[in-house]
């Protein structure tokens, strides 16, 4: 059924009725508040009072883009590179930790994203405390705390600063605030309370309500203010830990952060990040309002976690994955729905990024023997690529940037876009054909080997021609031509050429393969990313067939390990379902019922123990669910109201 459109959607009052309302502390599902620079994840108090109830769940951190640590004791020597036979040359990748494992985990580990630092109340066990309710209002980012201590009412409301990185905070109940710092770490917490000696915490100044902190770990340095209105006791406790005791029942006071001479302006998310763009309003069916629930929560977590001036780490600015550090290849999941529902300023935030890695990402290219620009798979804000015995072999990050750069093109069709990112499609594109191969015995251009495909569980010796690759190459070359002649260039012959003769989409037994050289069908292999879908749907799908795409469709429902699979995957397979109108299927994997689709009571994406939240999970449902509005694939008895999504 085709979404009904201009329908004056109550936006405000879709948005409330998925206010999160907690009662208690639930370890996995703490809420935050947040800028996109910037975000602070709290308990029940409204504050982080009690962090031990949380360690091992999803531990409360104070984190932003900026923040980074990179520890002391680099081992010495360069990284040698593994190599890896590419059509009669030697091509080296940082895939082998044997003999070189203390360089290889410290470049994995360093630099990693930091816990600025810790705000709660005084008050030393959960059981002192009678909770009585806790809701953060999306609408406008603000967390409001009721619950009772030592028989005193107490009314907290914390909400994120509007233009700086830091949290401002309204107290009615006199309790007194600590303020504690840690060492930096890559582990999930990102905090290292057991080092005090590592670390200094100064007071650079002082006035009467306000004291300024001077950070220093290693060669981090940051700064950060406490502001307060009303009567208050300072007090330093610890070389890291100090007390802010107010001496009224009403109090207020912010909390900001900041690296260099003076806190950055930042442009607010609120007031306005419900109204700008596109919104969606669901049935009060039971399966609608749920999936409704995870769209809305879904779509403030990424605003304030993803739109921020770097790619997001997976985690966010919640707690640490993979030491912070961000992951390019789910760049696209974080954060390419925002054009998606008409808010592709918030994408631009952190597209820019690739061109400030471009010299690095040149590097790389050149140095294995490529032209163009070859962008990493884990990396920091310095671009370099993390070692791992998988990220490196990937390639279909690299198609992304002119996918995203595309969206946010048909958003503002100016030649100030195409300039703003000729560098880096063009580049991106560079690359991808330097790095498909003409094979003169089958007479076609092929990919890899060495490649690992989006589905990692193959041996990058023994795979080539990936299904979603592929598709990815001729949709990113396609692309780019378009740019070159928007800029007046005449279209690359070569470019044309690849996409003519580059190798068809592998097919085994009347379905789709992983890649050309999987053993059977892709059965065998039936876990983690069913990716050969994701030629159609996440891709217009040019080299598709699409009722081959249909059978291999329906085996991946039927067969396919969906415990094994992560949480951006749902959302892929629906758009895939919706392009062959299969619209049933594609709200039933929306809604399946499976661990690594669980959508907590904070509205983050489950993944496991030590991947407490996915947020290229959410990303993926936001994108489904507007390529669904799109095509009108919504249930027939459904009555889908949508209005301001792109055309």
């Amino acid at each position: 059924m085709a979404a009904q459109s201009g329908s004056g959607i109550d936006r405000r009052g879709v948005v409330a009725r998925h206010n999160p309302v907690l009662r208690g502390i639930d370890p996995r599902a703490p809420l935050s508040v947040g800028n996109g620079e910037f975000a602070f994840t709290a308990d029940p108090t409204g504050l982080q009072t009690f962090p031990a109830a949380y360690e091992n769940s999803m531990p409360l951190c104070t984190q932003s883009q900026w923040g980074w640590h990179t520890a002391p004791g680099r081992p010495p020597g360069e990284l040698r590179l593994a190599e890896y036979d590419t059509f009669g040359r030697e091509v080296g990748y940082p895939t082998d930790s044997r003999g070189q494992a203390p360089l290889f985990n410290w470049l994995r580990e360093n630099p990693h994203r930091l816990h600025l630092g810790r705000a709660g109340f005084a008050i030393e066990q959960p059981r002192d405390v009678r909770f009585l309710q806790q809701t953060l209002d999306l609408w406008t980012g603000t967390l409001r705390s009721e619950f009772e201590w030592r028989g005193r009412a107490i009314a907290v409301e914390t909400a994120c600063r509007d233009a700086a990185d830091g949290i401002a905070v309204k107290l009615r109940g006199r309790v007194p605030v600590v303020f504690e710092f840690p060492y930096g770490t890559g582990a999930m917490s990102a905090a290292d309370w057991a080092h005090p000696e590592r670390h200094r915490t100064v007071e650079a100044s002082s006035g009467p309500q306000r004291v300024e902190l001077a950070r220093t770990l290693d060669a981090a340095e940051y700064r950060a203010a406490i502001e307060w209105r009303g009567p208050a006791a300072w007090k330093r406790e610890g070389p890291h830990r100090f007390t802010l005791a107010p001496a009224a029942d009403e109090f207020e006071f912010t909390l900001t952060f900041w690296q260099g001479a003076a806190p950055p302006a930042r442009t607010p998310l609120w007031p306005g990040l419900w109204t700008r763009g596109a919104a969606i309003e669901l049935p009060p069916d039971e399966r609608a309002r749920e999936l409704e629930r995870r769209i809305v929560l879904s779509q403030y977590l990424t605003a304030i976690q993803c739109a921020g001036s770097l790619p997001p780490q997976e985690t966010g600015l919640t707690c640490n994955s993979w030491y912070g550090k961000y992951h390019l290849e789910m760049h696209y999941w974080h954060a390419a729905h925002f054009a998606s529902w008409g808010q592709a300023p918030l994408l631009e935030r952190s597209l820019g990024w690739y061109a400030a890695i471009l010299p690095s990402a040149r590097e790389k290219a050149r140095s294995q023997g490529y032209a163009g620009a070859r962008w990493p798979k884990m990396t920091a804000p310095d671009g370099r690529d993390s070692p791992s015995n998988i990220g490196p072999l990937l390639i279909w990050q690299q198609p992304h940037p002119i996918a995203m750069a595309e969206m946010v093109y048909r958003a503002t069709p100016r030649r100030a876009t195409l300039e703003r990112y000729r560098e880096v499609v063009l580049e991106s594109a560079e690359f991808m054909a330097s790095y498909a191969h003409y094979d003169p015995g089958g007479a076609r251009y092929v990919l890899g080997p060495p490649v690992i495909p989006a589905q990692e569980n193959h041996p990058p010796r023994e795979t080539w021609n990936p299904t979603f690759e592929l598709e990815y190459w001729d949709y990113g070359l396609e692309l780019a031509q378009r740019w070159r002649e928007r800029l007046g260039m005449v279209r690359e012959p070569k470019w044309d050429q690849i996409r003519a003769k580059l190798a068809v989409l592998p097919v085994k037994d009347g379905v789709y393969l992983a890649h050309d050289n999987c053993p059977e069908t892709f059965t065998e292999r039936n876990r983690d990313h069913p990716s050969m879908l994701y030629a159609l749907g996440v891709l217009p799908g040019r080299k598709v067939d699409r009722e081959t795409m249909r059978r291999t469709l329906r085996k991946v429902f039927a067969e396919w390990k969906w415990a094994d699979t992560w949480g951006w995957d749902f959302g892929a397979v629906a758009m895939t379902a919706a392009s062959l109108g299969e619209t049933g299927l594609a709200v039933d994997v929306l809604l399946m019922d499976t661990p690594k689709n669980t959508f907590l009571p904070s509205g983050h994406n489950w993944q496991r123990a030590n991947l407490p939240c996915y947020l290229p999970g959410n990303g993926a449902l936001l994108l489904a669910v507007a390529h669904m509005v799109k095509l009108g694939a919504f249930p027939k008895e459904w009555k889908v109201r949508a209005e301001g999504f792109p055309a």
